[in-house]
């Protein structure tokens, strides 16, 4: 289910390098969130212990790899390249077991520079062991278990409709479909499938970057700024965690992640250094119509002129909803798409079988709770009191509302 070490989205090594940098001593927790209804079974969690106990820990960057990523991935330093090629997932950093209600309790606790790769390759594996062994229904018949030629066939025909579409109407994209991704069998036949469409720009997936040849896009995520919440401050916490990117970056990786405690927040922080450092920001809630507004008056405010400036969106994306906001943008600003679960688990194709409604989230940092409190009220996590102060204090809401 695991390909390679690099079979992971490159913004978990950038983060991993800055942690080892910056904070090499903390500890860390991740939970899982699943807000789907699907219910698990004792076998899945004996095989998905199995998996994270005897398969993952095997996993090692080979000396192909290593020449690999210090040539396409300059940013990430020889003395971080030596860490990776001894770094070995270690099994006792994650406790997996079933609830009563048939849910699934994920943990994962310990060094922080050591967790922070567990979370998309466990994802990656929650979601295809569900659809190997609990609804499998969708993969016809084969031999050895695998998903159907025919089938495999009938959904490349699915992704060249989208990538057309998405070329036909000038959208440059990344595929950032691995954490959810219904089988590393189906996200390969798509990397085969898109690399046919000239606006494709890439993939976070290191490991299929390297299979075909295409850049690995990625920056940062949402932890950075919350585990620097707990370790630095609250309040200024997107200040203190995008100088000290720029403090390990020197530059490289400057698109900035705009939602984590609301996009209020970020604008107020986000002064005219770094303005002019990053390239851009992404988007990841909310109304990205009104994200697209706020960017542009913020980088006008600033004196600077916004057609020299980026929005990444990445926000639950389909061809549609990139298109319509490519048009939106058009003459305005820039933007580009990183377009995942649609891709690789695409519910349209697989109408009665829906993907996972997933997350793994960070928890906690030296034990201090961290929230992250997004543009979607949906999408809060965090422990209810955490989420409430942190609202508090962003002026969000008030401490009883």
């Amino acid at each position: 289910m695991i390909n390679s070490i690099l079979d992971n989205d490159l913004y978990k090594f950038t983060m991993q390098l800055a942690v080892l940098e910056l904070f090499p001593k903390a500890e860390a927790e991740y939970r899982f969130t699943n807000r789907g209804p699907q219910r698990f079974s004792k076998e899945f969690v004996e095989e998905l212990e199995r998996i994270t106990g005897e398969e993952i820990p095997k996993l090692k960057l080979t000396e192909e790899e290593y020449y690999w990523l210090s040539e396409n991935c300059p940013y990430l330093r020889p003395m971080y390249l030596e860490y990776l090629k001894n770094f070995r997932f270690n099994p006792g950093e994650v406790k997996i077991c079933l609830t009563e209600e048939k849910g699934l309790d994920i943990r994962i606790k310990g060094p922080w520079h050591s967790t922070i790769l567990w979370e998309i390759v466990l994802m990656a594996a929650v979601s295809e062991l569900y659809f190997t062994t609990i609804e499998k229904e969708w993969k016809g018949h084969s031999e050895n278990g695998c998903t159907s030629e025919s089938l495999l066939a009938a959904y490349g025909e699915k992704i060249l409709e989208i990538g057309k579409a998405l070329e036909e109407n000038d959208c440059l994209f990344s595929e950032f479909g691995t954490r959810r991704r219904r089988s590393s069998e189906l996200q390969d036949r798509v990397m085969k499938t898109l690399i046919q469409i000239k606006t494709l720009t890439g993939t976070s997936n290191v490991y299929f970057a390297k299979k075909y040849g295409l850049k690995p896009i990625g920056t940062v995520g949402h932890e950075w700024i919350m585990g620097t919440s707990a370790l630095v401050g609250l309040r200024y916490a997107n200040r203190f965690a995008f100088e000290n990117w720029v403090d390990v970056y020197k530059g490289d990786l400057g698109i900035a992640l705009t939602d984590t405690f609301g996009s209020d927040a970020f604008f107020k922080d986000m002064d005219l250094k770094l303005s002019k450092i990053y390239d851009g920001f992404r988007h990841d809630s909310g109304d990205p119509y009104d994200l697209v507004d706020t960017v542009i008056g913020h980088y006008r405010k600033m004196g600077i002129d916004p057609m020299k400036k980026l929005i990444v969106f990445s926000d639950a994306l389909n061809a549609d909803t990139a298109i319509r906001l490519k048009k939106y943008c058009d003459g305005k600003i820039n933007c580009s798409f990183g377009i995942g679960t649609s891709l690789t688990n695409n519910s349209d194709f697989f109408r009665r079988s829906p993907p996972l409604n997933m997350v793994i989230k960070l928890h906690s940092i030296n034990g201090i709770l961290v929230v992250k409190l997004s543009d979607s009220p949906e999408k809060e996590t965090g422990e209810k009191d955490a989420i409430r102060v942190a609202n508090y204090i962003f002026g969000r809401k008030g401490l009883d509302e």
